[in-house]
């Protein structure tokens, strides 16, 4: 009786829970701002811009010298080479030879308990001597005032930490059925106003490609000592501010900052099998029903309405008004994040891929298969 009366409104649980995925992604739209949005500052405190490299030699270049080309009045742009076996550290020799702005450190021994990143990070935040930390990862791009941009912003909000989406470059049809997908999770699922307004941490999303903070909220979080296993380092540097009562702030940098994340499907794999899993914390009940319900929430009405399928409850207008809905979420969120418009019409095939490497993802951590450039990640903690 109650699976009979759940198949009964089963098409209207998902028009609900899609006009709220509807409402969260228009609610982000007209609150995230961009960084040229304010005044520029009339007094820059120093920044240190630290960048971890392994084995970045495609990529470290085009980067530091982005970087080095800041209008900023007063920075430093501290490298870290973490035991590369290829040609980056000579990069950034001949790089620092023409620019004294550029300082390049060799990576200590990666002791126990700590995840290689995270270690890296750590180094270079020691080194820093800015009032304003800005990380960032070696395969990003930087427009010239990006630095003054974002430290106008930081400092007109009074905020402690600063994170923005950058715009991710895609090539290959690999990367354009996945990345889009994380940019929309972003912009559709995790409503950016309650987790500011009310410091609610599990609505909010921090990139590690961009993290700004103040050197004072850093510290009083305890930096990357106080996360040094967790796999996911940005969302968890981002929750520790809010938990201490900081003031965190998610921004739209796609004018700003670009960044290739990966290069081909296989890259584009195994980069989300190693994260996806523990951006949930390792809570399997909460994943597999999430990501199944993402899946069958997207892609049955589409199915319904494109096929010559019919039921007495799902019928076409229900589905068509289900399509209708995510055809407009996922619009919003890429039109903001500036994904091509043509990809919209793709998001069944994008979720049902998404979704595999979701549970591909788990399948990993259970099976302890973890590794990223060269380094093993322990088996993480389940929970139910």
């Amino acid at each position: 009786m109650i699976l009979n009366y759940y198949w009964q409104v089963f098409p209207y649980t998902i028009v609900g829970f899609l006009a709220i995925g509807l409402l969260v992604a228009l609610s982000n739209y007209f609150f995230i701002r961009r960084f040229d949005e304010f005044s520029i500052a009339q007094n820059f405190p120093r920044v240190s811009v630290l960048v971890p490299a392994r084995n970045e030699e495609k990529n470290i270049k085009a980067c530091v010298e982005s970087l080095l080309a800041q209008n900023y009045p007063d920075f430093e742009v501290l490298v870290l080479d973490d035991n590369s076996t290829d040609q980056t550290h000579v990069i950034l020799e001949n790089i620092s030879q023409r620019d004294a702005r550029l300082k390049i450190f060799q990576g200590k021994p990666l002791p126990s308990g700590w995840l290689g990143k995270h270690w890296a990070c750590h180094q270079l935040a020691q080194k820093a001597t800015g009032k304003l930390l800005l990380f960032t990862d070696a395969d990003t791009r930087h427009a010239p005032n990006t630095l003054c941009d974002s430290a106008s912003a930081l400092l007109a909000q009074h905020a402690d930490l600063v994170t923005a989406f950058p715009r991710e470059e895609m090539v290959t049809w690999g990367e354009r059925f996945t990345v889009p997908i994380l940019g929309f999770s972003i912009f559709c699922f995790f409503p950016m106003l309650l987790a500011e307004k009310f410091h609610l941490p599990a609505f909010s999303v921090t990139i590690g490609q961009f993290m700004l903070f103040r050197r004072s909220a850093f510290d009083a979080i305890g930096g990357y000592e106080a996360i040094r296993a967790h796999p996911v380092d940005d969302m968890v540097l981002g929750r520790n501010i809010i938990t201490h009562g900081l003031h965190w702030k998610f921004m739209d940098a796609t004018r700003h900052v670009s960044c290739r994340m990966y290069h081909n499907f296989s890259d584009a794999m195994n980069g989300f099998t190693k994260n996806i899993f523990a951006v949930f914390n390792h809570h399997i009940l909460l994943y597999c029903i999430g990501w199944l319900w993402i899946a069958v929430s997207f892609v049955v009405p589409a199915f319904v309405l494109f096929n010559s399928f019919t039921s007495s409850n799902f019928s076409k207008p229900i589905a068509l008004a289900a399509v209708i809905e995510a055809l407009l979420m996922i619009g919003l969120a890429y039109r903001r994040f500036r994904f091509p418009a043509y990809l919209v019409l793709l998001y069944p095939f994008s979720l049902l891929i998404f979704t595999w490497i979701a549970f591909r993802s788990l399948v990993y951590s259970f099976m302890g298969y973890g590794t990223w450039k060269g380094r093993e990640i322990a088996p993480p903690a389940f929970k139910l």
